[in-house]
């Protein structure tokens, strides 16, 4: 269930926010967008939620309650920053250890740089790596965290099984992201405050509106609620299951490896 398509001289396709590209240019094209707004990804996620963004990452932090112990190991992808792996670090007494891996360089050299003024690099590894192809052993991570990624991965069903190959088992995957709003005047208002607002927000805070057009155009692209959470059923995961925020504009779903 990766979105992918056969074109007509045999190559596959994939969606690059509504626009159809090669499977193979998705991941550079998303690379770009990222390399454009690094330096200021906590404004643009302020833009993209409103602010709430905020109040979700502390409650995926909750919802995930790490042990306060240095054996245990979160890996967090697509984290480049540093926002979810720091609340770890902090909810857990900073006993426990965050490995942030992200495809991306200019993400985490910008989480590298927060980490260090917060007094954090001691508890955080950094890894530039693809989601698809993670460079650990199996059976390496208590939980594996991504927020607001996971809808940039060109094979999604990829990063889940390689999701469930590095937890041990009994561990907990945990993914936040913008979903499909439930209710149908929040719908309304969400999709007017997206394509209108959100792209000239971005022209104004970084002087370019493209990264915030194909954001806003990948959320409408992601399967909805229960469709991921069938995906991460097929990836091996139990007890799978998802719960709302702010009437479903973002979700967190849940899954163990059992």
């Amino acid at each position: 269930m990766a979105d992918s398509r056969t074109t007509a001289d045999g190559g596959m396709s994939t969606s690059y926010g509504f626009r159809e590209v090669n499977e193979g240019e998705k991941q550079t094209l998303v690379n770009d967008v990222f390399h454009k707004v690094a330096k200021r990804y906590d404004i643009m996620n302020d833009v993209m939620s409103a602010g709430l963004h905020r109040l979700w990452k502390d409650a995926m932090v909750a919802a995930l309650n790490p042990r306060k112990d240095a054996d245990y190991k979160v890996l967090d992808v697509a984290g480049g920053t540093g926002d979810i792996a720091f609340r770890i670090i902090e909810a857990s007494n900073r006993k426990a250890h965050a490995t942030v891996l992200d495809i991306n360089g200019s993400m985490l050299g910008v989480g590298e740089e927060r980490a260090r003024k917060k007094g954090l690099s001691e508890n955080l590894t950094f890894v530039e790596a693809n989601a698809e192809s993670l460079p650990f052993e199996t059976n390496t991570f208590d939980a594996y965290t991504i927020a607001f990624g996971i809808r940039n991965v060109p094979h999604i069903d990829v990063a889940l099984s390689e999701a469930y190959r590095v937890l041990k088992r009994g561990g907990r995957l945990l993914v936040l992201e913008f979903s499909e709003v439930e209710l149908p005047l929040l719908d309304r208002f969400y999709d007017a405050w997206s394509f209108n607002a959100i792209p000239q927000f971005g022209k104004m805070i970084t002087g370019e509106a493209e990264p915030y057009q194909y954001l806003v155009e990948s959320i409408r692209k992601f399967p909805n609620q229960e469709d991921f959470a069938t995906m991460i059923r097929q990836a091996g995961f139990a007890r799978v299951g998802f719960t709302n925020y702010t009437g479903g504009i973002a979700a967190l779903h849940s899954g163990w490896k059992l």
